[in-house]
């Protein structure tokens, strides 16, 4: 028997559409009724794209049929709504872009477009990729399938609600301080922040290129995988992109983790930003499933969060308020409060201080790159305790209370959150997996490993 659309992964679709067992057409079919029935619920669209979906499906379906065996043909996935889409509005989930209808696809979307994905629609995001949520906005933030009262995280925040409630497969996302990896994880997902330069930002909306990143978001590591697959790749016409490695990710996967060896940060946790008394738990149970796959787990020392998210808060406000200053000059109503008080900030920034941060940033690369002569992966919490309930949150969150999630984004380092297990109320928590430059292969493998032997993927929310 077939299982439910909705609950399929990328991996178990594929397979069911190459061996003609699932009609692209149908499995679309299913997603839009699906997200008709349940999205008024968690508000995780902005943009429905049904008529083109069904038409891609129909050529996917095509091309099933011709004996195409991509493994992203007829899989369908939806975009955090700073993605550059041909013919369809991306606002970035703001008024100042409200009717802005692009003439090209990022060249993420091409990509995606062109191994056979069915686009369903455009995803919620937090103004500009700021971080909020706001609530004076044309459209209201997203909610978490887990309990709707409650915040997803941001900013890729409807991007990790469609998935977790199962009205997408995939999804892509960016990350800037944490914006993948945060809504992963209170929304149980897996979010992959990879090696900066591996994935073209060419037609994403920036917030801060220095620190900017995009990347897949999907239930499983290995669904990140499978798309990574397809969407990394060197891009002339990105001055951002890097040449990396030639190798397939999902196949990379497989490897055991015997010998891995495997270090704690468990100062960033416990003395850094304290987390809560359940995340320390679902720490303690990561490190006892590491070691039981092989690994070899021990302490390890960085310098302090607060270091990392000092860089990573100066870079982003100065950048930022670079990037919309003019428009903030003629146009600062428009923007939501969150957003002003947030951005605003980047003025009072100094060239002395901009330039002692990005000194500063290349000493906290040189010092985290050592860590990995001892270690292959190094782990910690993407938060300090579940999804808190949705309200404005404090406009100085990462100034007054780091964000255990920005050091990967200060390091230039891939990180890989997956869901470690759930409170005693059943919402998700995440572990953090972190790589070397273009050890991105790595953290999806232990990823990988990790939701296999935890059986945490068997778990999805009630809506």
């Amino acid at each position: 028997m077939t299982p439910v659309p909705s609950s399929l992964t990328i991996a178990e679709a594929s397979r069911l559409i190459a061996a003609r067992k699932l009609s692209p057409v149908e499995l679309a079919k299913a997603l839009l009724a699906r997200i008709k029935a349940v999205d008024p619920k968690i508000n995780a669209f902005l943009t429905i794209t049904e008529k083109s979906a069904l038409t891609a499906a129909r050529a996917a379906e095509r091309a099933m049929m011709a004996g195409n065996k991509h493994r992203l043909l007829g899989i369908p996935v939806a975009y955090k709504d700073i993605y550059e889409t041909a013919g369809v509005a991306t606002t970035a989930h703001s008024r100042i872009l409200q009717h802005n209808v692009p003439q090209h696809d990022a060249e993420t979307v091409r990509r995606l477009r062109e191994a056979g994905v069915v686009m369903l629609g455009k995803l919620a995001t937090h103004e500009f990729a700021i971080g909020g949520p706001a609530f004076d906005l044309p459209w209201p933030p997203a909610r978490n399938p887990w309990d709707t009262r409650r915040y997803t995280g941001g900013s890729s925040s409807g991007s990790a609600a469609a998935v977790a409630a199962g009205l997408a497969l995939g999804a892509l996302g960016s990350d800037t301080g944490g914006s993948i990896r945060l809504p992963a994880a209170y929304c149980g997902i897996a979010g992959l922040k990879p090696t900066p330069g591996l994935v073209s930002r060419r037609g994403v909306i920036p917030l801060a290129p220095s620190l900017d990143t995009a990347g897949p978001m999907a239930w499983t590591a290995q669904d990140c995988a499978i798309l990574l697959d397809t969407l990394a790749g060197y891009d002339p016409a990105d001055p951002a992109s890097v040449p990396g490695p030639k190798l397939s990710y999902a196949n990379a996967i497989a490897a055991p983790l015997k010998g891995l060896r495997v270090g704690l940060l468990r100062h960033v946790y416990e003395h850094d930003m304290p987390a809560s008394p359940e995340v320390l738990q679902a720490m303690n149970r990561a490190v006892g499933v590491l070691k039981s796959l092989g690994c070899r787990v021990e302490d390890a020392t960085l310098p302090a969060l607060q270091e990392y998210n000092a860089v990573g808060r100066v870079i982003i406000s100065a950048e930022a308020y670079a990037l919309h200053e003019a428009t903030l000059q003629t146009r600062l109503s428009d923007y939501s409060r969150s957003f002003r008080i947030r951005v605003l900030s980047g003025a009072l920034v100094r060239a002395a201080e901009y330039i002692a941060a990005q000194r500063r940033r290349s000493d906290l690369i040189a010092t985290t790159a050592k860590a990995f002569q001892r270690f292959d992966v190094l782990i910690s919490t993407p938060t300090g305790g579940p999804a808190p309930l949705l309200t404005e949150q404090r406009a100085d969150d990462g100034f007054a209370r780091p964000l255990l999630t920005t050091l990967a984004n200060v390091a230039a380092v891939p990180s890989l959150v997956v869901c470690a297990g759930f409170t005693a109320g059943g919402l998700p928590l995440g572990l953090e997996i972190i790589g070397p430059a273009w050890g991105d292969a790595t953290v999806l493998r232990v990823g990988h490993h990790f939701e296999q032997e935890t059986g945490t993927r068997d778990r999805r929310p009630e809506i």
